[in-house]
């Protein structure tokens, strides 16, 4: 069982308002040699074996209303043993259980192979990211159970290689255009760090957890567009919210005339230079060119019910079709955010990636201050 309390509610982007109970069994392949850090305490329930073949043996005898959420990898990498444990929990489990791999486990060339060849369903630090594990399960199983349904519906069209191609195309197009962008606005990015630096103190680059496809969490840059601590201020300006703060609805934040921005800031957001940083996620691969945007900790954990996890399967992007409708108005649904993010994440093609590109520039002058 997890409890995100006040004290372990920072990892979820520093909200110490997080007041949810999730509950989760994990069940760890974990040799003995290696420790997990205090906050697994919250994983009273979950279970813990030393090889693939006692996960096969656990699995095999447990009632099926009581399989774990997710299997978290905390052994050395056997890529023959890992594929062969893979299969065998595709072929038992419909939907299959996630498979997280802990990265500490790994070189930085088997994380890249395991990511490059979709052995597991992600690699991260587990220790890092341990209060984001049941939000990473709730979203894999609405992953699964779509896959499920689409392949019964499509089943010749999953055979063909066409998203592969089509990744492969969005990732090299993603690349040539950020490396570009950046090589030619170098002196625009040194201006605006110097104009920001001179205005208010702290760092020109604003840096934040955000969640992305497959609710992979990283590292999101900005330019600093508002006073140091300013998310330390959310609650007492939570009144002025535009979007909806139901219980049951998803949560997101923005007011207007936000007294937390400064006066570069309120430029940079209007004119969308703020956003330049961002390229360099596009570069590391965190993001897309086109996407849907990456959300702050706080934001996705409220988005991972099998109504809205959807979202999270199109990548992470700077400019979107959220972004080309609704960007800088006033008058917006959280539910209708989240259904053009639905949208896109169902109908994620190149022609519609061109399309939202070429829509961008009109709206990248916000209309109205929010």
């Amino acid at each position: 069982m997890l409890i995100v309390t006040r004290e372990n509610a920072a990892n979820l982007n520093e909200d110490p308002n997080i007041t949810q109970k999730p509950q989760i069994q994990i069940l760890f392949i974990k040799s003995t040699n290696l420790q997990l850090t205090e906050d697994f305490k919250f994983y009273r329930d979950s279970i813990f074996v030393e090889n693939f073949k006692a996960a096969k043996d656990y699995l095999r005898n447990v009632d099926i209303s009581i399989l774990p959420d997710l299997i978290v990898i905390d052994i050395p990498l056997n890529f023959k043993e890992l594929n062969v444990f893979k299969a065998w929990v595709s072929e038992n489990f419909v939907p299959s259980i996630p498979l997280i791999y802990n990265e500490d486990c790994l070189t930085v060339i088997e994380a890249d192979k395991l990511h490059s060849l979709n052995i597991v369903d992600d690699v991260i630090n587990i220790d890092y990211n341990s209060t984001v594990l049941y939000y990473k399960s709730r979203f894999f199983k609405k992953l699964f159970v779509e896959r499920k349904r689409e392949s019964l519906k499509h089943k010749e069209e999953y055979k063909s290689f066409t998203p592969a191609k089509t990744g492969f195309i969005k990732r090299l197009i993603d690349v040539v255009v950020s490396f570009t962008i950046i090589l030619l606005l170098l002196p625009v990015f040194l201006i605006i760090m110097l104009l920001i630096k001179l205005e208010t103190k702290g760092p020109a680059i604003y840096r934040s957890k955000r969640a992305g496809k497959g609710f992979h969490i990283f590292d999101f840059y900005k330019f600093r567009t508002m006073f140091a601590d300013a998310d330390k201020k959310v609650k007492e300006l939570n009144d002025q919210n535009l979007y909806s703060t139901s219980k049951d609805s998803p949560q997101f934040f923005k007011i207007a005339n936000d007294p937390r921005i400064t006066k570069v800031g309120a430029f940079l957001r209007n004119s969308s230079l703020d956003e330049l940083p961002q390229l360099f996620n596009v570069l590391k691969g965190d993001m897309s060119i086109v996407g849907n945007r990456p959300l702050p900790l706080y934001e996705a954990a409220t988005l991972t019910t099998d109504e809205w996890a959807e979202r999270f399967m199109a990548p992470a992007g700077i400019t979107g079709l959220w972004q080309v409708k609704k960007r800088g108005q006033k008058e917006m649904s959280t539910e209708e955010r989240v259904e053009l993010d639905i949208n896109y994440a169902r109908n994620n093609t190149l022609a519609r990636d061109f399309w939202i590109i070429a829509k961008t520039p009109s709206a990248l002058i916000q209309k109205e201050n929010v």
